[in-house]
């Protein structure tokens, strides 16, 4: 084989692995209720950022977030997996995105009480939340904060 066809073989085998890594850390497994609709327009913000979403209707995410180790009293609306990490409520795709990118070792992020101006809530106004990294011992620190407004 000469160089040239080699070189080139390489360059796509690599580029074809590191696509499918890529799309494999974008891809959101969610699991909500059907009656919910701000978990719909959660979705759509997550596609929106660059995410396949598949969504599973179910008749109770508790089964889901107890599988992800997420404390009840931390627990929201919807329950997703990306990337090997647990993501609860309404988190925003910049900070998946960021954790991803990090590869932290912790078990995921946690936005709780579902507030009214993050991602799928949309209200123009509400308080102050954070999103917090949920560790593998089940403490959370603030992960990132955002404002009221």
């Amino acid at each position: 084989m000469n160089r040239r066809i080699f070189l080139a073989l390489a360059i796509a085998v690599s580029t074809a692995f590191a696509v499918g890594a890529y799309a494999a850390d974008t891809t959101v497994d969610v699991y909500k209720s059907a009656q919910c609709a701000c978990c719909d327009k959660w979705v759509e913000h997550m596609r929106a950022n660059g995410f396949v979403v598949n969504v599973n209707v179910v008749a109770d995410t508790s089964p889901y977030r107890a599988r992800a180790g997420i404390p009840l009293a931390l627990g929201a609306c919807h329950t997703a997996f990306v990337g090997g990490y647990a993501v609860e409520g309404h988190v925003p795709a910049v900070d998946i995105q960021r954790l991803l990118a990090q590869r932290s070792a912790a078990k995921g992020l946690v936005v709780p009480n579902m507030p009214q101006t993050s991602p799928g809530m949309d209200r123009p106004h509400g308080e102050a939340w954070d999103v917090l990294l949920l560790a593998s011992d089940r403490a959370t620190k603030v992960f990132t904060s955002y404002p009221a407004k």
